[in-house]
């Protein structure tokens, strides 16, 4: 017993241990501007970038222009993140700029630097190109363009202002920060007016795209500075107040100058000091029904209420009419009906960024505190079972019914967590302990199911039990949108914004085993009467539905987890069927998993929102995908921390092999007594694994996918192992052991 309890402690270890660690630009041209390849746009289209505005900032009183923009146009939180934690003014107008994640090389978190202009320094430097007549160009544009194209993202700094030019259209800019959001590839815009204030009524007429920087509530914070130690200095209520109100009489000016027919769009494009935050998008097309009253959305996130910065730039283009380039990866921007009104729906928004604050906390040490738990609880068990006067048959058997419930309630943690999103515990006065609270409940919930059946003394029906529900609740989950995952501990984060749809890293991994567990558990039964072909197809069934889920852009949208389902499911079935595993039957279906992903992609590609499945065969079409791929292989070593713990970790992974191919040479007889009386536990521990494994290779989360694997294998085995411990010598009533009892094939399984 104490030898299968190592084993779990192993598993727990390694939870615990897994977790933490988880171009240069053409010369200018000589004279005139890029060739118009088409009639200039009629439609037009002004982007008010508002440096760390956030809905909590908006009221009636306060701000009455933005709170008629969140009630007669479309209002939503915007994802601002770039390719750092913190986004600077400099980097959300970049971002605008490329329509993909952009920043600034190096500097502070400061206001945009003031263009060069006609007359002044042909340049801010080397390569930088002199301003037209009228215009303005952005100052160290040729270091900013070359440092975004050799990025992780390869940002086309310059992408909008080109592709304006292109059509026939000019760039206005209004403010620094405008002139980094409108340049071309040299850096320049075609007009520029340094403040709202003078700009005439015909700036507004004369060009199809402005932008206008109003930075009033970012300079309110550079005003007060920072402390000795770098931190912000703190500013008042009052003080931001008046820079909001500043920022909306602004918005107001542009929204009443600018014609009927101009799409109007307002972003608060950046952060604000160290903490990351969602900030505020609103849109309204004046005097049309293009963008009319709703909730914001777009193709990139799926979310009502939830759009990310890279999709100003689709909805800029989509807004004059211009063909949206294949480097700028965001969606337009779209109104969802809603039935709130205007109160109702700055408070949605509002509450968005604070679950997204709540779990940003926390969600980093789930892990620590699931795998710590479980491992501290089982050694209890361990030390337990050696303690002389604990050991009589009676105590022996309370301890290891205890450590049974105890496993089950660990691995119903993490789809507890999932289903804790079902309720609000963030608008909580303390959300960590309702949080924490709304999980053991969850937990609880499942695991008294997983025991109040007539199943309860099997060994696998239990844990299946549990697997079922994890993988059913999931499932429906990204088939009706994926609202459990965001911002959920097992889920992802709208302020990361990795995803915002599908499958995130996690989820994948928790949904793949628990439907490989679920698979092997449920062709026990035809397995143990002798129905060979019944298990096989039960596991191929499951299987298909599987990695459907998973794979299909409508659903999961998880490139990396059809590669690793695949070969998982393929070594279940020929375990189940009672075939050799061999190295050239596992290459030849990670063939088959590598040929079913390409296919999806190819087939998205064509569609006409590709996700990031799509985007990836494009990439393939134009020669960038091996960029994406190599990214990814980077981002998977980064999580293994550093080479020193890779070697143990590879040895680590290599016993858990061993230990479960071969229990009793790896000194674990316990396991050996759940294979006993499970003819697909083996089969059903060794598929998890081999998925944890290849999801790791193929993930850029990289060891959390084995993490969460573990997560949810671990308890489980250890709980079905327990159980075939007490079946074999249960107590007698007088409190004598009994001889280990023999189980007749036709009972039931487990």
């Amino acid at each position: 017993m104490v030898r299968g309890l190592a084993v779990g402690m192993l598993f727990a270890t390694l939870v615990s241990l897994m977790t933490r660690l988880y171009v240069a630009a053409p010369p200018p041209p000589t004279t005139g501007s890029v060739a118009p390849a088409a009639a200039a746009p009629t439609a037009r289209v002004v982007i008010i970038g508002v440096p760390g505005l956030m809905w909590r900032d908006v009221d009636e009183r306060t701000t009455p222009a933005l709170w008629r923009l969140a009630g007669q146009g479309a209002a939503g939180a915007l994802s601002v993140r770039t390719t750092k934690v913190n986004t600077c003014p400099t980097d959300g107008w970049l971002t605008v700029s490329a329509g993909q994640r952009a920043r600034l090389p190096h500097g502070d978190c400061v206001l945009p630097a003031s263009p060069v202009l006609p007359g002044s320094a042909p340049g801010a430097g080397p390569g930088d190109a002199p301003p037209p007549a009228e215009g303005a160009t952005a100052p160290g544009w040729t270091e900013i363009r070359n440092d975004n194209a050799r990025g992780q993202y390869h940002a086309q700094t310059g992408l909008l202002g080109d592709a304006v030019r292109a059509a026939g259209g000019c760039t206005l800019a209004v403010g620094p920060g405008a002139v980094f959001g409108l340049a071309d590839r040299w850096g320049r815009v075609d007009r520029y007016v340094p403040s709202i204030d003078k700009v005439t009524p015909r700036d507004w007429t004369r060009c199809p795209v402005a932008a206008v920087d109003v930075d009033d509530v970012f300079r309110v914070f550079v005003n007060a500075g920072v402390d000795a130690r770098g931190e912000q200095v703190p500013v008042t209520p009052t003080d931001r107040r008046a820079a909001v109100s500043a920022a909306d009489r602004r918005v107001a000016q542009v929204v009443n100058a600018v014609p009927d027919g101009t799409t109007v769009l307002v972003a608060g494009l950046s952060d604000i000091g160290v903490t990351p935050h969602l900030r505020l998008a609103a849109a309204r097309t004046v005097g049309g029904d293009g963008l009319g009253p709703g909730l914001l959305t777009s193709a990139a996130t799926r979310q009502p209420g939830m759009v990310t910065l890279t999709d100003v730039t689709a909805t800029a283009f989509k807004a004059i009419g211009v063909r949206q380039p294949e480097h700028a990866i965001g969606s337009p921007w779209r109104a969802r009906p809603t039935r709130m009104d205007t109160l109702e729906r700055v408070e949605s928004l509002e509450d968005a960024d604070v679950a997204a604050q709540a779990i940003r906390g926390i969600q980093g040490v789930f892990f620590w505190v699931l795998g710590g738990a479980q491992l501290l609880l089982y050694g209890l068990a361990a030390l337990a079972l050696r303690r002389r006067r604990w050991n009589t048959p009676r105590s022996r058997a309370r301890i290891l019914a205890g450590t049974r419930i105890v496993a089950l309630v660990g691995g119903a943690a993490p789809v507890a967590s999932i289903l804790a999103g079902l309720l609000p515990w963030w608008r909580s006065a303390h959300p960590v302990p309702t949080l924490v609270c709304a999980v053991v409940g969850f937990a609880g919930l499942v695991a008294g199911v997983a025991v109040a059946g007539p199943w309860r003394r099997s060994v696998t029906t239990p844990g299946l039990v549990i697997t079922g529900v994890t993988a059913l609740v999931l499932a429906v989950d990204v088939m009706t949108g994926s609202g459990l995952q965001l911002n959920a501990l097992m889920g992802y984060s709208a302020l990361v914004a990795g995803r915002f749809y599908g499958f995130g890293n996690q989820a994948f991994s928790l949904f793949a085993v628990a439907a490989i567990l679920t698979a092997a558990w449920l062709a026990e039964y035809p397995l143990r009467a002798g129905r060979k072909r019944a298990a096989v197809g039960i596991v191929a069934a499951i299987g298909v539905v599987a990695v459907a889920v998973d794979g299909l852009p409508a659903w999961g949208s998880d490139f990396g987890g059809v590669l690793a389902m695949v070969p998982a499911f393929a070594v279940l079935g020929l375990m189940v069927a009672g075939k050799r595993v061999s190295v050239v039957r596992l290459a030849l279906f990670c063939v088959a998993g590598v040929v079913l992903v390409l296919l999806i992609s190819y087939v998205n590609a064509r569609s006409a929102n590709p996700t990031h499945l799509g985007r990836f065969w494009l990439d393939l079409e134009s020669g960038d995908a091996w960029d994406t791929v190599t990214r990814k292989f980077q981002a998977m070593l980064r999580s293994l921390g550093y080479w020193p713990f890779i070697i143990p970790l590879a040895g680590a992974v290599g016993f858990l092999f061993f230990a479960l191919i071969r229990p009793i040479k790896a000194r674990t007889p316990l396991l050996e007594r759940a294979y006993e009386r499970s003819a697909t536990m083996r089969p059903a521990l060794l598929s998890a694994l081999t998925m944890g494994v290849a999801g790791t290779l193929v993930n850029d989360s990289g060891v959390v996918i084995l993490s969460v694997a573990l997560s949810l294998a671990t308890p489980l085995m250890l709980a079905a192992s327990v159980r075939a411990l007490e079946r074999d010598r249960p107590p007698d009533p007088d409190g004598t052991p009994s001889p280990a009892r023999s189980e007749s094939p036709s009972s039931a399984p487990g």
